[in-house]
């Protein structure tokens, strides 16, 4: 497998379908019959009453069978059909058929109209290699009856191949959802579309993320909950939050949704010049955007803020939580405290508490685009530095693997090497620094990879290694810097790193996702991402949602910040000096 390749997150104003990789070539274009469905392309002609009068648990049921048949039925999967139309035409019957009797017949019948199939010829996978099995319980425990429950399982069984118009494989093996209109032009899509979004969504997760058996409730119970949520949404902005919330359901920092002016818009355009951070529960100012600026704003690093706009932070942090899209708590609060300070006013007003001190202020707020803020877990900073004639300082942020051999000496005659990881790596670390750090290979990695031949299974692959033979590699003492800014490629890096002969990890709970991402688009020219490839240890541990565990649990502090000092960096010194 190759070397794993991470999205780092950036804002676009806006993209068009005819620019994304919708992975159709010359001849698909012309050999796929969905191609030429454009009956719907001015809308879905439901409305939401028409389908609020149906059953929620109907609407469920026809939701999961619409993608069970889109991911395994063979004629779908070549392109015979405009699966996204098909739900329509289906539902004007179903939303008309009577009892539920009646509509099961007339599942039956859509089923039988997709025409024959050859039975599958290929094996099961071993089950010693099975990372995550799939999920069909629901054609069980749903109230299906037997001779529906019977067409679903020859379907199941039909055979199919790895070449599929809706899914594929990315070089490294993670998804590429194909084919898939996002409907730009679609501003606020009618209630049919909104449907095909929520139903969209739920069977990619269904069949097509490694970490489905790891979210915080069921999945299978997501769909009966958010159907009359996406039916129900009254606007444009109300249904692209119902979607940011539906997406928080998978519990994956890489899940958000990317460059959306109407959600830039809500959060606000603009932002006060200060970074603020939760310490210890708080929100802390803990630093500048803009030196001037912020410093200016008349608030100090260490600052505690209580209210913003006359709401006490935590009501924000209450409200935010649903639609904040992430693995695990502290990494929620990471994204919150980015919005903190974001308004659409010229002023925002502050209450602080500075020690013993409160009080208030109207903070100076600037354009986003004028700013140019970094990136909250980007700072600027030498990649390179020694502390102390003995320990030298890595920052993996502003690293570039070309200045490897004029750093390598002083490295090697160092007594101890801090690898600072909480920010995103710059380069690909991995292969080049390992060299340094190991005395011969060592297996850090194995991934878990979807087998498009029979969706909703995931496979372990081999453990993968990195390092070479190497008798002149760095022997000291090696602290790795870790909180919940260490994020992707990060912690894939702390997983190599994390195997040097002398190695201490030091920090807080890490951002807990790991693997390729893979994008996908829903109406209203919605973007968001899945961590699509499954990251373990060798072992069989995950790091997904649990993070990089530290060997020593350390947090910066209130005190430290108001200091202005680095608590992770003067442990790791105490380490290297035997402490």
């Amino acid at each position: 497998m190759k070397q794993l390749i991470f999205v780092v997150f950036v804002l676009v104003s806006n993209f068009s379908f005819s620019q994304i990789n919708t992975g159709k070539t010359l001849e698909s274009r012309h050999l796929a019959k969905a191609e030429d469905d454009k009956e719907f392309d001015n809308g879905s002609t439901l409305t939401r009453e028409q389908l609020l009068k149906i059953p929620g648990n109907e609407l469920a049921e026809l939701g999961k069978i619409w993608g069970f048949l889109k991911y395994h039925h063979p004629a779908v999967g070549s392109g015979k059909y405009n699966w996204d139309y098909e739900l329509f035409r289906i539902l004007l019957k179903y939303k008309d058929a009577g009892n539920k009797q009646a509509k099961q017949t007339l599942l039956m019948s859509w089923i039988d109209s997709l025409g024959p199939f050859e039975e599958r010829k290929y094996a099961y996978t071993q089950s010693g290699k099975i990372a995550l099995h799939p999920d069909l319980s629901w054609i069980q425990s749903s109230g299906l009856h037997e001779k529906l429950k019977s067409r679903l399982m020859a379907v199941k069984n039909a055979e199919r191949t790895a070449e599929h118009y809706y899914v594929g494989a990315m070089p490294d093996e993670n998804p590429e959802f194909k084919n898939e209109n996002p409907y730009e032009s679609m501003h606020y899509p009618d209630a049919g579309f909104r449907l095909l979004a929520l139903f969209r969504y739920w069977n990619m997760i269904q069949y097509y993320f490694p970490y489905r058996n790891l979210t915080d409730g069921s999945w299978n119970d997501v769909l009966v909950e958010f159907i009359p949520q996406f039916l129900n949404a009254a606007d444009e902005i109300d249904y692209k939050l119902t979607a940011l919330k539906l997406i928080a359901q998978i519990n994956d920092t890489h899940a958000d949704m990317q460059g959306d002016s109407v959600l830039n818009n809500y959060f606000g355009d603009r932002n006060a010049a200060l970074d603020v951070s939760f310490i210890e529960n708080k929100a802390i100012v803990t630093g500048y955007h803009h030196k001037v600026l912020g410093e200016k704003s008349g608030l100090k690093k260490g600052d505690i803020l209580q209210k913003i706009n006359g709401k006490a932070v935590a009501e924000i942090i209450r409200e935010s939580l649903p639609i904040t899209p992430a693995s695990n708590y502290p990494t929620q609060l990471r994204k919150i405290a980015t919005r903190l300070l974001r308004t659409n006013d010229s002023l925002i007003v502050v209450d602080y508490k500075r020690g013993l001190e409160t009080g208030r202020l109207a903070l100076k707020s600037y354009d986003l685009k004028t700013m140019q803020i970094p990136r909250k877990n980007q700072r600027k900073d030498t990649c390179f530095r020694m502390i102390r004639s003995d320990i030298s300082y890595l920052y993996p942020g502003s690293f570039k693997n070309r200045y490897l051999p004029k750093i390598r000496p002083e490295i090697l005659k160092s007594r101890g090497l801090i690898i600072d990881l909480r920010c995103y790596p710059s380069d690909d670390l991995v292969d080049t620094f390992s060299h340094i750090l190991l005395p011969s290979p060592r297996k850090f990695v194995k991934y878990s990879v979807a087998k498009l031949t029979e969706p909703g299974l995931f496979e372990f692959t081999s453990p993968i290694q990195t390092g070479a033979e190497n008798g002149d590699y760095f022997k000291g003492q090696v602290v790795i810097l870790i909180n919940e800014l260490t994020q992707s490629a990060a912690e894939y890096t702390a997983m190599a790193f994390q195997t040097a002969p002398k190695v201490k990890v030091i920090g807080s709970t890490t951002a807990g996702a790991d693997g390729n991402t893979s994008a996908i688009y829903l109406p209203g020219n919605i973007m968001t991402y899945i961590s699509g490839l499954g990251v373990f240890y060798p072992d069989g541990r995950q790091t997904q949602r649990v993070g990089i565990i530290p060997d020593i649990e350390i947090s910066t502090t209130i005190k430290g910040i108001t200091e202005d000092r680095d608590e992770l960096i003067e442990k790791a010194i105490e380490i290297i000096n035997g402490k």
